[in-house]
């Protein structure tokens, strides 16, 4: 379905009996344009499992129908907070009565950048890795906790927040001026080396830059306990991603490039994967959870993601706890991306490379099979918000700009080279999760 223009959009929406209260606050989004949908435009709606969905759901309003979280003033947050009530007082059976929850506290509009139809699907996982205390020749490689020097502007020193976007990070210098920390190259080359920061040690420098890039572990160490790491800061510097270099060096093709390859391309090429890997110059430190070894990692929000269910969203734009159903062709069950994606996820993380009104991270657990899935996944999808009904979509078409007119076809052809741009961008994406003070993703 196309986009309507918003002079549409509006009218359809001011002829919608029940679509606009009186009051009822308006629901912006710069630089995006919302289309109103029915239930019916939802392909794949009425097969989804919407029990598993209201579950997951029900985990993030748990803290929104408490007040607890962040202040803010956004209307989404205090439209949600009202649903999230009558959630947790509902009584929820079964799925017929979870669609059913949705359908009468929610309504669907189709969300995407001005001049797009679609958005971006990216995956992520926890890996499971082996691991040991001490180091050894078999386990070489440290994961770090956050030096005491790191720094954030507008953040105390040694305290536990720590922003993964949106502030300036470093060191101290005399003047008390911050300046940039040890990048990457710094760091593995010993520019913390004793200092004690070390939690662990595993066998491959890819392990841990995988581990930052999902923004948690568990490590099996030698005598068989699970520890469980999460994000926990960063250097500062922006993320680069390995697999975009990879491909600009015709290393790796870019229509089969995934973290499995490049995995495979490290470890056949150790002496240029160093200098490859350097090229990222940010670094991810981590502190260690009191999670069971069984429980899956927490995101942004604060509460325990689920797999297959839980995406991390662009937090500047989007209130943890909100509903998206999401359709997609993805590579699930070969590296093809043939299967049918029809699901209701909700917005539980964040990242700072995860930027824009369509743009999600979807969570598939943890260990080699997740981390199959997740790591070959890019792909474009459509974006359907579920948008609390105590709040109005019409003003947001009033305020916003009409997309751009489409570029001639000639232009277009012109332009073919620029068709792997968001690809590219996804390419060794990194996130940042942020537990309950932040989930890592740069």
């Amino acid at each position: 379905m196309t986009p309507l223009p918003f002079t549409i959009v509006a009218l359809l929406l001011t002829l919608t009996p029940g679509a606009r209260g009186e009051d009822a606050p308006a629901l912006k989004f710069p630089d995006s344009q919302i289309e109103p949908l029915t239930w019916n435009d939802l392909n794949g709606w009425a097969d989804d499992d919407h029990a598993a969905a209201f579950t997951t759901f029900l985990a993030s309003c748990q803290p929104l129908a408490r007040g607890r979280g962040p202040r803010e003033t956004r209307p989404v947050r205090a439209a949600l907070r009202e649903v999230c009530r009558e959630a947790v007082k509902a009584k929820i059976a079964d799925g017929a009565a979870a669609r059913a929850f949705f359908e009468q506290h929610f309504r669907p509009v189709r969300i995407a950048r001005l001049g797009e139809s679609r958005g971006l699907l990216t995956g992520y996982f926890e890996p499971i890795v082996d691991g040991s205390r001490f180091p050894s020749p078999e386990f070489h490689t440290p994961l770090y906790r956050r030096p005491t020097d790191l720094v954030a502007a507008g953040y105390k020193p040694g305290s536990g927040a720590f922003p993964n976007k949106g502030a300036k990070v470093g060191r101290f210098n005399e003047k008390k001026e911050i300046e940039p920390y040890f990048d990457r190259a710094g760091i593995e080359n010993g520019g913390l080396d004793g200092r004690h920061l070390e939690i662990c040690w595993i066998r491959e420098p890819f392990d841990a830059l995988s581990i930052q890039i999902q923004g948690s572990a568990r490590v099996r160490l030698e005598d068989g306990t699970m520890l469980r790491i999460n994000y926990d800061g960063h250097n500062g510097y922006p993320y680069t991603a390995v697999g975009r270099v990879l491909i600009e060096r015709a290393a790796i093709p870019r229509e089969l490039m995934s973290m499995d390859r490049i995995a495979l391309w490290m470890r056949a090429n150790p002496n240029e994967a160093d200098q490859v890997r350097q090229l990222n110059r940010s670094y991810v430190f981590f502190r260690i959870t009191g999670l069971d070894s069984d429980d899956e990692p927490v995101g942004a929000q604060g509460v325990m993601l689920t797999p297959k269910r839980s995406i991390a969203v662009d937090s500047a734009l989007h209130v943890y706890g909100t509903p998206f159903f999401i359709e997609a062709e993805l590579p699930i069950d070969s590296e093809r991306a043939t299967t049918k994606f029809r699901r209701l996820m909700v917005a539980q993380d964040t990242g700072s490379a995860i930027v824009g009104p369509a743009r999600a991270d979807l969570y598939w657990g943890a260990g080699p099979a997740a981390g199959k899935v997740a790591g070959r996944i890019k792909e474009q999808g459509r974006f359907a918000m579920l948008v609390p009904r105590g709040l109005d979509p019409v003003e947001a078409g009033k305020l916003l700009p009409l997309p751009p007119p489409k570029p001639p076809a000639e232009a277009a052809v012109a332009d073919k080279g620029h068709t792997g741009k968001l690809s590219d961008a996804l390419k060794g994406e990194q996130k940042v999760p942020l537990l309950s003070r932040r989930r890592a993703r740069q």
